[in-house]
């Protein structure tokens, strides 16, 4: 792991995701990217433009947002060695993925509540957005979590025998290996979708054998939906983390389907690590 990129619009929320990247940079040495998203309006480039703006106020709000930046950084990053910003002119989405493009982060790591219109900001279409076109790992926080340890990580899946590799599951299996993380490889039966425990098991297998897992435990949830099958999983046994795939064009989909997966972590207190299929 290398770089991560940290979205931050200076709220609460921003800074627990800034906590939790600092530590995370630290562990795996990682470069952090702080990017923050201005949307200018038209005026402000278009000259053309019948709307009248004061260009000179423009520069001082951006001279102002670098002044908060840099104290932002003085305040989370201090212990970190390699901390670099960006203002993107753009909406979140786009700001978010057009930087990605250029650096190929290996985790986006970003802050948010997501229930109120506010929140939208960060955790809302933008983020489906960005979980939906992104190829690196999406990490979403929504608590200060002062003793992020990383240990238990679940990992919901079907863990079909036609997945192909996945550049950001690698990713994230190389953060956990990092942190020594047991993967807690889960499979959820449903009344509707219901699978036999000796095929389900012999996939997990499959699966722990294919991606190389050194620490890893194989388990069955037989609950009233997936969505609530992780969340109850994963109080169950404590864990740190919950990492589910993005809905895809494989035959993942009609497991994780998208309004499954915005539900899970929209929902889990735990931090919650989306990718892409």
């Amino acid at each position: 792991m290398k770089k991560i990129i940290i979205p931050i619009d200076f709220s609460n929320h921003s800074k627990y995701a800034a906590k939790l990247a600092s530590k995370i940079a630290r562990i795996t040495k990682s470069e952090i990217h702080l990017i923050h998203m201005i949307e200018l309006p038209k005026g402000v480039i278009d000259i053309n433009s019948k709307d009248v703006f004061n260009i000179p106020q423009n520069m001082f709000y951006v001279n102002k947002t670098i002044e908060t930046i840099l104290a932002f950084i003085d305040e989370f990053f201090s212990k970190n060695k390699e901390v670099t910003y960006s203002i993107q002119f753009e909406s979140p989405s786009e700001g978010i993925l057009n930087y990605n493009k250029k650096i190929n982060a290996d985790l986006i790591i970003m802050g948010s509540k997501g229930h109120s219109a506010i929140d939208e900001l960060i955790l809302g279409s933008n983020t489906e957005k960005i979980i939906k076109t992104s190829k690196t790992p999406v990490l979403v926080i929504k608590k200060d979590v002062n003793d992020f340890k990383h240990k238990n990580l679940v990992f919901a899946s079907d863990f079909n025998s036609n997945q192909k590799d996945n550049d950001a599951l690698k990713k994230l299996i190389k953060l956990s290996e990092i942190f020594k993380s047991t993967f807690h490889l889960l499979k959820v039966n449903t009344p509707s979708i219901f699978e036999n425990t000796q095929i389900s098991k012999q996939k997990m297998e499959r699966f722990a054998k294919k991606y190389n897992l050194n620490k890893y435990s194989i388990n069955i949830q037989n609950d009233n939906s997936i969505e609530e099958g992780i969340l109850n999983f994963s109080n169950e046994i404590n864990a740190d983390t919950i990492a589910l795939e993005a809905q895809g064009r494989n035959m993942l989909s009609h497991f994780l389907s998208r309004s499954i997966t915005k539900h899970v972590y929209k929902s889990a207190m735990q931090p919650v690590i989306v990718f892409k299929t």
